[in-house]
């Protein structure tokens, strides 16, 4: 309990610091409102029901193009690294994507797919995708061939192999990568959600802030903050619990 309270005591001050500074004139509360008003501006929209369909629409988009960023990268980068046809085939389209900012393709994605959930879970599904290839293409790519042969010297086939021991081995780094990809995620669905999107905690914070209730714009901005820490949390939870084996 004691370490967790020093963990979070630099949060705290902060948000005494940004209650202080408005309350004191410091800075004006039109530009930033005591934590004290967005707190109950946060407690308005979240009784009134407004808040939860945002936060739903938001947690509906994110799950559904990481989910599927995690399922096709996770493929693609073990692929890659068991062929070298497909890394020949594949490897120049995604070296050529990886230094783009998937952010400049939200207008393009807009275009194609309209104001729905679509563009929006494909430019999340197309963000995550790259970190998380490349962490299962690493991770497999860094497994001992002994590991491979002591396996099939042992009667594994190529499937059990894959699983037991390439899979396996490549863990680390294909969570590592899907770590970073759930950062992305959140960042593209708010930038995405801001500009063609009807409903959603981007779309929620950009519509307040254009109309000048900025305590609301940053109540909006604190559940996504805490949306997303808690999400990394849970991640991090998860994380420890698939690689167990390793610390025992």
């Amino acid at each position: 309990m004691k370490k967790l309270a020093i963990r979070y005591l630099p949060i705290a001050l902060i948000i005494l610091f940004w209650e202080f500074a408005s309350r004191a004139g410091l800075v004006s509360q039109d530009v930033l409102p005591a934590f004290s008003a967005v707190m109950v501006r946060l407690w308005e929209l979240s009784a009134g029901g407004e808040m939860l369909v945002h936060v739903s629409a938001s947690l509906l988009r994110i799950s559904s193009g990481l989910g599927l960023g995690i399922i096709v990268g996770s493929a693609l980068g073990f692929l890659l690294a068991a062929s070298i046809t497909a890394q020949r085939l594949i490897q120049p389209t995604l070296t050529f994507l990886y230094p783009l900012p998937k952010s400049a393709l939200i207008p393009v994605i807009i275009i194609w797919l309209g104001f729905g959930n679509s563009a929006q879970i494909m430019v999340i599904f197309l963000g995550s995708l790259l970190p998380i290839v490349l962490g299962a293409y690493n991770g497999a790519k860094g497994v001992e061939n002994t590991l491979v042969w002591s396996a099939r010297s042992l009667g594994a086939n190529a499937i059990e192999t894959e699983y037991q021991v390439i899979i396996r081995a490549a863990l680390p780094d294909l969570l590592a990568g899907i770590r970073v990809a759930l950062a992305l995620s959140f960042v593209l669905l708010i930038s995405s959600e801001m500009v063609g999107a009807q409903q959603g905690m981007g779309f929620l914070v950009a519509f307040l802030g254009d109309g000048g209730d900025y305590a609301g714009m940053f109540a909006g901005a604190f559940v996504i903050s805490a949306i997303g820490f808690a999400a990394d949390r849970a991640y991090l939870a998860l994380y420890h619990h698939l690689l167990r084996y390793r610390e025992a």
